[in-house]
């Protein structure tokens, strides 16, 4: 459950960056883009993968750029079933699903597969006489 509540957290953050930098993409409110995460959380786990597969011979044939056409699509979904969230068009869709996927690859780094924060540490063995 925390790892749910972190990448919401994370996709919230997204969608934000995206509303301040991606003209077109609007949010109104911290509950807006907080239900909107987590709107497209879901969404990414149901409907994305049903297209992604119908729609595998076009994303073969354009080497997997029709991937962000899909991603964008979720993000149009999300934002028809929501009123305190907009997009004015299929440009300012695509660059928010942009911003909001560069942004869960960056936290990917620090976030482990199970939701946690994970930390690596090497320690130096030393070897030989003077150990």
């Amino acid at each position: 459950m925390p790892g749910f509540l972190l990448r919401t957290l994370i996709a919230a953050l997204g969608l934000w960056i995206a509303s301040a930098i991606v003209p077109g993409v609007e949010v109104r409110g911290a509950g807006t883009l907080l239900l909107a995460a987590l709107l497209l959380g879901v969404v990414n786990a149901i409907v994305r993968p049903v297209l992604v597969l119908l729609t595998l011979p076009i994303t073969l044939l354009t080497l997997g750029a029709f991937l962000l056409v899909i991603n964008a699509a979720m993000l149009g979904l999300v934002a028809a079933w929501l009123d305190g969230f907009a997009l004015n068009g299929f440009l300012p869709a695509l660059g928010g699903s942009i911003v909001v996927g560069l942004t869960g690859w960056a936290a990917s780094w620090s976030v482990g597969p199970r939701g946690t924060f994970e930390l690596i540490v090497v320690e130096r063995r030393r070897h030989g006489a003077d150990a």
